[in-house]
């Protein structure tokens, strides 16, 4: 065994991921699977929304000019000559003098340029002629939806890069734009190895203990918009580990463990001999056992074996090139804040240090844990800080930027 010669700045491994790879090529679906999908192309309206003048609300539709004047104690009388309902307009035209009824949504009878709430009116029978009495007036243009003045034609409504919320998608329904054309989502292959693993579900039993890796990154994966594959756990064999990268078709290939320089550490050699190993061993703790290489132009990630090692290792390189490939933003998914240190945080110079930390009483305390292999310790935090390379950390009450787990 020999360790590590050299070790690859942060940096540096980022910059070869952005040089690499680009997004996957686009693909059309439904509009009800859209929502969550990344904008391929722009969205340029073709067509107005609405496509007709509308009442806003249930009432009367007339010549506003008509009830200037009017009050509770001087009303004004109309002749109520039909009505207008959604898809179902008034066939005829609003003369001076006249009113028909109308409810929210119904197209805006011709020659009315008004409607006039319900509760400012009252309808009143003379024979077989009902009327109207209008007691406060109506501008011309009130409780009107223009044509158009949602969305006009030609409008670019929604650019590419964007990922499709909720409203998104009924915004394009409302133009009839389905199919839309989505940037595709990436694969992405799980493979862990370990002698010692047992599968998700099971319990430990002797020295054997039960893989928590892959489950976490299917969740990582999926997060970034990512489609992960059952994962397939190896045996710490050289020509199982060898079969398993030759066999994948993956966009991205994921290998947990096996990634360092020991005996039983072969995806660094197979990846090297099938492909191009890029990077073997980055300037980071945790996870410095990390490698990078390509696979037929598709970027394989050699992620270390202990928990928060292949947890931070996923962050920052392997979720880069996931939401990079799937036209998503390659930063890190997580919500940021300044907030001051509780305590120093100490750091040496030549490397990115990944500070778990928790948040109490608007102060960052870092853990007072540094083992790799203890998950827990990335659920007692509230998040992350990064120490950059060229710092030996940051004092008490330093201010600092904190990547937090939860979203909310």
């Amino acid at each position: 065994m020999r360790g590590f010669q050299s070790r690859t700045e942060v940096a540096a491994v980022w910059e070869i991921l952005e040089a690499r790879l680009r997004a996957l090529p686009a693909e059309a679906v439904a509009l009800p699977e859209a929502a969550g999908r990344v904008l391929a192309a722009d969205v340029t309206a073709s067509l107005a929304v609405p496509g007709f003048d509308r009442a806003a609300m249930d009432g009367y539709a007339l010549r506003g000019e008509e009830t200037f004047g009017c009050d509770p104690y001087t009303p004004l009388e109309f002749a109520i000559v039909g009505e207008a309902f959604p898809a179902r307009p008034f066939p005829g035209t609003v003369e001076p003098g006249q009113a028909v009824r109308v409810m929210t949504g119904a197209p805006l009878p011709a020659g009315a340029d008004a409607v006039l709430q319900a509760e400012a009116a009252e309808e009143i029978a003379e024979g077989a002629a009902p009327r109207l009495r209008v007691r406060e007036p109506v501008p011309p243009g009130r409780h009107v939806g223009r044509c158009g003045e949602d969305v006009q034609p030609g409008t670019v409504v929604l650019k590419a890069g964007r990922v499709l919320r909720p409203q998104d998608v009924a915004v394009l329904a409302s133009l009839g734009a389905s199919p839309v054309e989505v940037v595709r989502r990436p694969s992405v292959a799980l493979l862990v190895t370990g002698d010692e693993l047992l599968p998700c579900g099971a319990r430990p039993e002797g020295f054997k203990i039960v893989d928590s890796n892959s489950v976490m990154l299917a969740a990582l994966v999926r997060r970034d918009g990512g489609l992960p594959s059952e994962p397939l756990l190896l045996a710490d064999r050289y020509e199982t580990v060898k079969e398993a990268l030759r066999s994948r078709t993956e966009d991205v290939i994921l290998v947990s463990g096996g990634s360092s320089v020991g005996l039983e550490d072969h995806a660094p050699r197979v990846l090297a001999e099938l492909g191009e190993l890029s990077v073997h061993g980055v300037a980071l703790r945790p996870a410095s056992p990390t490698g990078l290489g390509f696979l037929d132009g598709r970027p394989v990630f050699l992620l270390p074996g202990n928990p928060v090692s292949c947890l931070c290792g996923y962050d920052l390189f392997a979720s880069r090139a996931v939401r990079g490939l799937g036209g998503r933003t390659r930063e890190l998914p997580y919500r940021r804040v300044r907030l001051p240190l509780a305590r120093k945080i100490a750091s040496v110079v030549g490397r990115v240090d990944y500070v778990r930390v928790v948040v109490n009483a608007g102060r960052v305390e870092p853990l007072a844990v540094s083992g790799a292999s203890i998950l827990s310790s990335t659920t007692r935090a509230d998040g992350f800080v990064l120490v950059p390379a060229d710092s030996e950390g940051y004092a008490g009450a330093e201010e600092v930027e904190v990547y937090l787990y939860d979203q909310q």
